[in-house]
């Protein structure tokens, strides 16, 4: 295998990317070349625009993290990031308050925007900005592709007595950042994706690989909106490469992020053995599911059968990802799954 394509969101995929390129530069994946190329094709429905600047979260953290720049303890953002910028705004009283840009991080968010002013699309942007992040770690190893060019949110619809309808829908960051998740989300709405388009080399990415990885990243707002990209969905079950995923939820619920809530939401059981069956078996049908193999946790070890009686390859391994070398590991057993 030379060609592995991952979908990824952000600090899980970002996570998975780390130890999985690991295994890989190292022999350690069975029947992966050690200088195979791995792409991303990174979900930008997080993307939102704060003080007149266009915010990437998990373009950036992909890319931070993969260049050597992430803040490791917070997950996100730059590595000895400071915050003066963010202070000076709240002092001017000017919102919101709850997204803080740290100086660092601030400076590709003036970048990206200057880029899109002029009229270069997001991928050549993001492009541009792996020049400095990517390349001088990985060479032409790693690439970096935005699941879109064209502009795609995500909002969360919650309760809200006050409202006419009982609701309001409020921007995917107001709802993780500002509300911590800890608000049921009564629906999931991504604006503009029934009429975007895959961005540049997206789809010859899944189509040519030798192997797709689904990672544990968030299944409703960050797997699940880079297939919701027209074409993308039918790419993935015509490939001819293994499609291979890992599962988000550990012991019935997930590692972080707010898989819990989300797929609540959207009416899935919270289990390993739900989240594959919400992706579905591939069989050719283009309406049909993804996967061909799924990693659970050995602490779901009994939900294996229900996995495997859905046509889908599936074992039990530990999952958690407490180190490069632990991931590697992970990715090994996810290629030894489906080859």
């Amino acid at each position: 295998m030379h060609r592995i394509t991952v979908l990824s969101g952000g600090v899980g995929g970002a996570t998975f990317l780390t130890g999985l390129l690991h295994g890989v530069r190292r022999g350690l994946v069975p029947g992966v070349d050690p200088d195979a190329v791995v792409t991303v094709v990174a979900n930008t429905a997080d993307d939102i625009w704060l003080h007149g600047l266009k915010v990437c979260p998990d373009l950036d953290t992909v890319m931070y993290t993969l260049g050597d720049g992430i803040d490791h303890e917070r997950g996100w953002g730059r590595r000895d990031e400071t915050w003066n910028a963010k202070d000076e705004l709240a002092a001017y009283g000017v919102e919101p308050t709850w997204f803080g840009l740290g100086d660092r991080d601030l400076a590709t968010h003036l970048v990206r925007t200057q880029m899109l002013d002029a009229g270069y699309p997001l991928s050549q942007v993001t492009e541009a900005l792996c020049r400095r992040w990517l390349r001088p770690v990985h060479g032409d190893g790693v690439r970096l592709l935005p699941m879109s060019d064209d502009r795609v949110e995500t909002h969360v619809a919650i309760a809200d007595p006050d409202s006419p309808s009982g609701r309001r829908v409020v921007h995917f960051q107001e709802y993780w950042v500002r509300l911590h998740a800890e608000v049921p989300a009564e629906a999931v709405v991504v604006v503009g994706l029934e009429e975007s388009s895959p961005g540049p080399g997206v789809i010859d990415a899944i189509t040519d690989a030798d192997l797709v990885v689904v990672p544990p990243s968030n299944p409703v707002v960050s797997v699940g909106t880079i297939l919701g990209v027209p074409r993308v969905r039918e790419a993935v079950v015509a490939t001819k490469a293994p499609v291979v995923g890992v599962s988000p939820i550990v012991g019935g619920t997930h590692v972080r992020g707010m898989a819990h809530q989300l797929l609540t939401s959207i009416g899935v059981e919270v289990a390993a053995s739900a989240v594959a069956l919400h992706y579905g078996a591939r069989n050719g049908d283009p309406d049909g599911g993804v996967l061909d193999g799924w990693l659970v946790d050995t602490v779901d070890e009994a939900e294996t059968g229900r996995v495997r009686s859905a046509g889908i390859a599936c074992e039990a391994v530990p999952l958690l990802m407490t180190s490069p070398e632990a991931t590697a590991e992970m990715a090994a057993a996810a290629v030894r799954l489906v080859s």
